[in-house]
């Protein structure tokens, strides 16, 4: 009987749990829908961390590239875009490979903004000040004309513009100021 009853309460809790994440999906779909956001995603799912020593950002084999999961989970983030009606204005990339093969697979269509590049390892960390107030210089100047930017980039970015620390493909919505508004898992 007492199994019974844990059972019971440990399947309720994963269903409160998953309504909840649901909600939580469903409303931050309706702020996008809305328009006038700024919408982060970090690039899919490309495993390990960092890039190898010596990459170079005009050459996709000599850094971290998405996995066949990592490209079905751009894939994935489109068809959410399409299917939630989401107004998009323009959808700019950082210019590592993983990024911009993100943007490829989810919208087919994007522009560099070097200003979204990882400033996670050396060198790069050195541009971090720089590409930050660039960032904030373009969106302060964005005229959404009731559309969304969306911006594909890497943690390290989105960390410092809003303090969430999302995993790979996730979708943090955040108004001009960069406040959180809601987020969206696509695993």
């Amino acid at each position: 009987m007492k199994n019974k009853i844990i059972s019971l309460i440990l399947k309720l809790s994963f269903f409160f749990i998953l309504t909840l994440q649901l909600n939580a999906s469903e409303q931050a779909w309706g702020l996008a829908q809305d328009g006038n956001k700024i919408i982060l995603i970090r690039h899919s799912l490309a495993p390990g961390g960092g890039d190898p020593a010596g990459f170079k950002i005009d050459d996709c084999k000599t850094q971290r590239n998405l996995s066949k999961k990592g490209i079905n989970q751009s894939k994935k983030i489109g068809k959410l875009f399409k299917k939630n009606k989401v107004p998009i204005d323009q959808v700019l990339s950082s210019q590592w490979c993983r990024c911009k093969d993100t943007a490829k697979y989810a919208f087919g269509y994007y522009k560099e903004f070097t200003a979204l590049n990882s400033t996670f390892q050396s060198p790069y960390n050195k541009n971090e000040g720089k590409q930050l107030k660039d960032l904030y210089r373009f969106v302060k100047k964005w005229d959404s004309n009731s559309k969304n930017l969306v911006l594909i980039t890497h943690y390290s970015i989105i960390t410092a513009v809003t303090n969430a620390v999302p995993s790979s493909g996730e979708i943090v919505i955040t108004d001009k100021n960069f406040k959180v508004l809601g987020t969206i898992q696509t695993d």
